[in-house]
């Protein structure tokens, strides 16, 4: 049955149900109505079943604990969303900057309407003849180089790319995969095998067909901004690593990497790269996966998808898509050649995906590709990218914990170090950053392989006045933060007092989630001649 609204008052308790539900049904027709401040529309009300303390007790009994929620240490229970702002059971508002799911905005009245209107009509698998499957592939491939043309639609970015695996192993009969260092594909065991940001340290051996190549990353990498010709150095690593893998007997199938890798710490590769690595992976007889789940769809503002950054002469052999394709709703794509497709088709067995491409989902993707060109979004998520990136410069100017400012469009990492010559992770300092950032009711991320880099990859319906509120904030906390960072370096500590590093709970625990490497086990009592247990003075000054 529907939840009881506050519209529901003395209507009396529908029979059947225990007392529990009784009582959070009628804590929830007391729910108060908000207006929603800066977002759109009309009074809405906030819906709950049970309070935020029975929520997360029953989280606890029946959720795997391996499933994390953001802010760990105190999260938030979201009842509602529009555009992007979420809203909490209190009817608090929240500038989203995470969700790059929501990739229209969240709760879009028209793809809403679109996945009603079909839902009324017809929902069944995709074995049928209809219409709406044809029409998506057909707007899909139109986005694409010509030759990319032939789809096969699933429900996650994780099945997608376990289907471009398969895709590309049956091409030519190779196994073996290239990735990226601190690479994420998906949570499928085929995934998590070529995704070192999920690899445990110490407990995950490495397979034998699996290589991994250094990631392009121009900041904190192998080859730095200064090198002569990074785009280069790093393809020949992956060229050295075909020539090694040949030496050994063994053939490339592929060669995966997210367009701009965003687990990874928002990477943006250098230009000439993909061409380069492309060139030596065809000439190994593999293809080239463009992992676009996270990135497509626009939100690098003057492409619609992320790889075309790289110039017309760059195309994938395979792309995948997901997150914002529905924008919520569970679907993703591969696209591929015809050549490719053949290929896979030859080998006898047929695929079939029981809802990947059916009527609702396909009717819900083609409600998104009319909101992107119909509200312009492309360019939305150029001009205010670069307004939001003029913001973040001129704070890294003012701030010395800000070592680097990257991205493009509404996909921009913000690098916090400790030391800007030695580019040292500012990793205790970006947990506390995103858990006050939060208490300043915005949402961010810290991530990479040491969750030092904030992620900003929000909606792309996000404003200008958004970007100024956000970076407001942010300055606000960055300033308090390095106040006591410089008291502590100039009067509390001399350079051989000993001390031990020591995190807050919940920056523990956020850092230790998706099995990222304690940043304990560093041995080392001191960087840079300074104690690193700064937030056990930050966590009694600023109540981390």
């Amino acid at each position: 049955m529907p939840p009881v609204t506050s519209n529901a008052q003395g209507k009396g308790t529908p029979r059947g149900i225990t007392a529990e539900a009784a009582r959070g049904l009628a804590r929830e027709a007391r729910t108060r109505e908000r207006e929603p401040r800066g977002a759109p529309g009309s009074r809405a009300t906030m819906c709950e079943l049970y309070s935020k303390q029975d929520t997360l007790a029953l989280r606890r009994k029946h959720i795997g604990p391996s499933c994390k929620v953001f802010f760990a240490a105190d999260p938030i229970k979201i009842v509602r969303a529009q555009r992007q702002y979420m809203f909490d059971e209190t009817g608090e508002q929240y500038l989203d900057c995470i969700n790059n799911v929501a990739h229209v905005g969240h709760c879009h009245p028209e793809v809403v309407k679109a996945a009603l209107k079909q839902m009324e009509l017809l929902n069944t698998n995709s074995r049928f003849l209809h219409d709406n499957i044809v029409e998506y592939a057909r707007r899909l491939a139109a986005t694409l180089p010509e030759k990319l043309s032939v789809c096969y639609f699933t429900n996650s970015g994780s099945e997608a790319n376990d289907l471009a695996l398969r895709l590309a192993r049956q091409f030519r009969g190779h196994q073996d995969v290239i990735t990226l260092d601190h690479a994420y594909h998906g949570h499928l065991s085929s995934l998590i095998e070529i995704s070192p940001y999920k690899f445990r340290k110490g407990k995950d051996v490495k397979k034998a067909f699996v290589h991994v190549a250094p990631t392009p990353d121009t900041y904190r990498g192998k080859y730095r901004e200064d090198h002569a010709d990074p785009a280069s150095a790093y393809a020949e690593e992956v060229k050295e690593i075909i020539e090694e893998a040949h030496n050994s007997g063994r053939k490339i199938a592929a060669f995966i990497a997210e367009s701009m890798q965003s687990c990874g710490g928002q990477i943006i590769p250098p230009a000439g790269y993909f061409q380069k690595v492309a060139e030596y992976v065809h000439r190994a007889g593999g293809v080239f996966i463009a992992d676009e789940v996270q990135v497509g769809f626009g939100r690098v503002g003057k492409h619609f998808w992320s790889f075309q950054m790289h110039g017309e002469d760059f195309v994938p052999d395979i792309v995948t898509m997901g997150k914002p394709m529905g924008n919520g709703h569970p679907m993703a794509c591969v696209v591929t050649t015809k050549e490719i497709a053949e290929a896979f088709s030859s080998s006898g067995m047929e695929y079939f995906n029981t809802y990947g491409g059916n009527p609702v989902s396909s009717a819900v993707g083609l409600a998104v590709l009319n909101i992107i060109e119909n509200e312009d979004l492309q360019g939305n998520a150029t001009r205010v990218g670069d307004y939001l990136t003029e913001l973040l410069n001129k704070q890294k100017a003012k701030h010395t914990l800000i070592g680097d400012i990257r991205g493009i469009g509404l996909f921009i990492g913000i690098d916090l170090v400790k030391d800007r010559q030695k580019r040292t992770p500012a990793t205790d300092e970006a947990q506390h950053v995103i858990y006050e950032m939060k208490e300043k009711r915005v949402l961010l991320s810290a991530d990479g392989p040491h969750r030092n880099v904030l992620k900003i990859k929000p909606p792309m319906c996000f404003t200008e006045e958004d970007a100024k509120f956000m970076v407001d904030k942010l300055d606000e906390i960055l300033t308090v933060l390095e106040e006591a960072i410089g008291v502590q370096s100039e009067s509390m500590i001399s350079e051989n007092a000993p001390c031990r590093a020591k995190l807050p709970n919940e920056a523990h625990s956020e850092l230790l989630s998706d099995g990222t490497s304690d940043p304990r086990e560093n041995p080392s009592p001191k960087r840079n001649g300074l104690c690193t247990d700064k937030h056990s003075l930050l966590s009694k000054r600023l109540k981390t």
